[in-house]
């Protein structure tokens, strides 16, 4: 007798409904699929959000090769070359992919893709929707297409908490539903399309549900995860008091316009050649510092867009507006804010795990595409080649469909601790932000020491998992490299020129090891 019901989602289970896995439930060719979401297909997934578009070398005056280039550019010299090279290879026909599925992308008056340029890039290369409406489009879209196939079968409402692991190998996943009742959904393969981590901290462009949960479930498995002290905090989320905070995309920026502090000077041009255009990670430092040394951030899109931002930017424009700012005649309020995990479950170009019989694929996975700092609009590229390639391997990977033994449901309450999520996301933001030092991290390190050590509920306690293994690789790379800045060790070293590869139990003795030198958080 069990206390829990048991659903059989047949030989391949996608886990998530963002872009990576809708993608990748429409690219099956042989299996019929399960899609397993925790709330109607399409309707809040960070994919959806995403404003700039996805980049593809797709003009008359680019190619894959200067699309990897600029990938290996900004990631900061830890970027996987093969890879980048295998996306951008790949970019163009998963566009046409997009097309046939009917995506509405921006088109001028000859019918060619309008491309958009966004920092970093070199060419025109982010194809968009109607200026900033990129995820929304292409998410409404591809829901439609999953809902017209007959192989593909959608469970929303329940929310996976645990990997389900037998004879050695991933079998499914528990859930809960809207009730908290476990639900045990098994499967000969799973895909794990589960979102980023950006939902750890109080400023964040993401859902505050991304809190990192399909790499804990992984990492609690065994597998390994990759670069995980490498979040990308997008420099302009309008600063308006919202959680999540509205984002202004980097087309703006790409298209002109200036960031300026209170006293009316554009501070970029003195901190990168490429002022406002500089990599992320750069601007979100730039601005980081003005506000920290007591001066407001504003993004003047005046000139820029002026009068065409209810046309040209749609949505942005809708969010000032909604904060009692008009845009046309007003600059925009800013500061940096989470927005994508660069880390994630290691995987490799067919988007294997380390797991037998789990992919990934998405913001939860890292394909060493990014590196140390994302190019911009890399990220729905990434989910869509990925996806697919997914999708593809386990079409191609013999499975038993044989009956195994379901192991014991774990144990432990599903209720959310609010306050323990206060907790947990006012430590991230303090002590694991866009600038770190020694101290901070070890002051984060023994925040979530002290939640993991208490009664916490599920996926509070994942949560809890993924910032350790945030925290704890912050803590040992003692260099700065893209997205991981430590002011106590402003500078890259070449020993430090790798990615991260860790594990859970090796982020816990990194943990131990930082609180052994006897941390007081009075000092």
């Amino acid at each position: 007798m069990t206390d829990f019901e048991t659903i059989d989602a047949g030989p391949a289970l996608v886990v998530g409904a963002g872009l990576a896995g809708l993608f990748a439930a429409l690219a099956f060719k042989v299996r019929p699929v399960t899609i397993l979401a925790g709330s109607p297909i399409g309707s809040n997934a960070s994919s959806a959000w995403a404003q700039g578009g996805i980049a593809a070398a797709v003009g008359a005056d680019d190619s894959p090769a200067l699309h990897a280039a600029d990938t290996i550019a900004a990631g900061a010299g830890i970027v996987d070359e093969a890879v980048a090279r295998l996306v951008t290879e790949e970019a163009a026909a998963r566009i046409e992919d997009l097309v046939r599925i009917g995506a509405p992308f921006d088109r001028d008056a000859a019918g060619h893709l309008v491309l958009g340029r966004e920092a970093a890039h070199g060419r025109r290369r982010i194809v968009r929707v109607k200026g900033d409406q990129a995820g929304a489009a292409i998410m409404a879209t591809l829901a439609g297409a999953v809902r017209a196939r007959d192989d593909i079968r959608v469970i929303d409402g329940l929310r996976a908490t645990g990997l389900i692991m037998a004879d050695g190998r991933a079998r499914g996943v528990w859930t809960r539903d809207a009730a908290g009742r476990r639900v045990a959904v098994v499967a000969d393969a799973v895909l794990f399309a589960l979102g980023g981590a950006g939902g750890l901290y109080e400023v964040t462009t993401n859902p505050v549900t991304a809190r990192g949960i399909g790499i804990a479930m992984a990492a609690r498995a065994g597998a390994v995860i990759a670069d995980p002290e490498f979040v990308q905090f997008h420099p302009t989320a309008l600063d308006v008091g919202r959680d999540p905070a509205p984002l202004a995309t980097e087309a703006l920026r790409g298209e002109g316009a200036t960031l300026l502090n209170d006293q009316g000077e554009r501070f970029m041009l003195a901190a990168h050649a490429d002022g406002e255009l500089a990599p992320r990670d750069i601007v979100a430092r730039g601005i980081f510092r003005e506000i920290k040394a007591g001066r407001r951030v504003l993004l003047d899109a005046r000139k820029a867009v002026g009068e065409a931002f209810p046309d040209r930017f749609p949505t942005v424009y809708a969010s000032c507006i909604a904060a009692g700012i008009d845009p046309r005649v007003q600059p925009i309020p800013v500061a940096p804010a989470a927005h994508y995990h660069m880390g994630g479950i290691a995987s490799d170009i067919h988007a294997r795990s380390t797991i037998a019989g789990l992919w990934v694929a998405g913001e939860c996975a890292s394909t060493g595409l990014h590196g140390a700092n994302r190019l911009a609009s890399n990220s729905l590229l990434e989910a869509i080649v990925f996806g697919a390639r997914a999708a593809a391997d386990i079409d191609a990977t013999p499975l038993d469909g044989g009956r195994f033994a379901l192991p014991p449901a774990p144990q432990g309450s599903f209720a959310d601790d609010a306050a323990a999520i206060r907790l947990l996301r006012h430590t991230m933001s303090a002590h694991v932000g866009v600038e770190r030092d020694a101290g901070s991290l070890t002051a984060a390190l023994a925040d979530i020491a002290a939640l993991r050590n208490g009664e916490l509920g599920e996926t509070v306690s994942a949560a809890a998992d993924a910032a350790l293994l945030i925290a704890g690789a912050a803590w040992a790379r003692t260099e700065s490299r893209g997205g991981h800045y430590r002011s106590d060790f402003p500078e890259a070293s070449d020993d430090w020129k790798r990615r991260t590869c860790t594990t859970l139990s090796a982020a816990e003795a990194v943990a131990a090891e930082a609180l052994a030198g006897g941390f007081d958080r009075a000092a």
